[in-house]
């Protein structure tokens, strides 16, 4: 099979009839073997309804139904598990992703041999001091952060191989970090290319300015995982050891302190009056605490269970 086109959604009715006729003339216009999936994140209108109905008139549309909202990551995650396809294409529900971008984005994975190629909305129709500037400011910093060189890691418009889908684990609202998290698992050949972005034509946005906040503390976690995860000793058990070596030399050198000045006759305090020996014992307890906390997320690490992040109510064509 060629692509599997997956799609993510939150209550779009008035918008699937028509992106689905538009990937359908895309699809038979070059001859592709595909499945479109949809991925219906608990929506609550008549979105699920046309959905079985496209899947009842053309056996290539699958569909997966959650139970409630548990969010983009999860319902990419859903999707990524069930896809077939050679070349894996994803893109939002809302019609301001174009499906004309799909033959370019199919002829950068297989022609040209890139693992992963990211859209780039270089010219946008949304608000600028609501979403383009924080994007902007956003897309700065996940690459100073990453390391990955994109423009634009929002972007829901995608291309993956199936062997990249199939290795990495998208879980929380790592959404955005996808290149991120090829990156870290090897794969290195990540491609950017240039899209459409259309205003919305139906509906409001299901995303506000939290998701920048979030995007950003997304953003420190995925740094720390990227470096510690598989190793949070290495982290804890280091500053941990470091600040209590640290307070332990200051402490004994309060304690020789005194004693110097009791055998030499020199006026002295009791230890207990001076700040320092506060300070060194804080410290000392710290690193003992930063320490246990590196050794509990090593056996929490190695006795955790994969539990379900998601519950399906419903799935069609699979």
């Amino acid at each position: 099979m060629n692509l599997s086109i997956l799609i993510p959604l939150l209550n779009e009715e008035e918008s699937l009839k028509e992106l689905y006729t538009w990937i359908i003339k895309v699809m038979q216009s070059n001859n592709y073997s595909y499945e479109i999936i949809f991925v219906d994140d608990g929506s609550t209108d008549n979105s699920w309804q046309i959905i079985e109905g496209f899947s009842n008139e053309n056996p290539n549309v699958k569909g997966i139904r959650f139970m409630k909202n548990f969010g983009k990551s999860q319902a990419l995650h859903a999707g990524f598990a069930k896809a077939k396809g050679d070349v894996i294409i994803t893109m939002d529900a809302d019609l301001q992703d174009s499906p004309d971008e799909i033959p370019e984005l199919y002829e950068m994975i297989t022609a040209q041999k890139f693992d992963l190629v990211s859209g780039w909305k270089k010219k946008r129709y949304d608000s600028v001091v609501a979403k383009n500037l924080p994007s902007k400011l956003f897309n700065w910093a996940a690459r100073k952060t990453s390391g990955v060189e994109l423009n634009d890691f929002n972007c829901g418009l995608k291309a993956y191989k199936n062997v990249v889908v199939k290795n990495i684990e998208v879980s929380g609202e790592m959404h955005r970090y996808i290149p991120v998290l090829a990156k870290n698992a090897g794969f290195g050949k990540i491609g950017e290319k240039v899209v459409i972005h259309q205003a919305r034509k139906y509906g409001e946005t299901k995303f506000g300015m939290e998701r920048f906040i979030n995007g950003f503390l997304d953003l420190i976690t995925i740094w720390f995982l990227s470096r510690f995860g598989k190793r949070p000793m290495h982290l804890f058990g280091a500053m941990g050891s470091l600040m209590f070596i640290i307070g332990f030399l200051a402490a004994g050198y309060i304690g020789v302190s005194k004693l110097y000045h009791m055998y030499t006759g020199m006026k002295y305090s009791l230890v207990t009056n001076n700040p320092w020996f506060y300070i060194a014992l804080t410290t000392m307890i710290l690193g003992t605490q930063l320490f246990l906390a590196g050794f509990l997320g090593e056996i929490i690490l190695r006795t955790k269970s994969n539990e379900a992040r998601y519950k399906v109510a419903r799935e069609v064509n699979f």
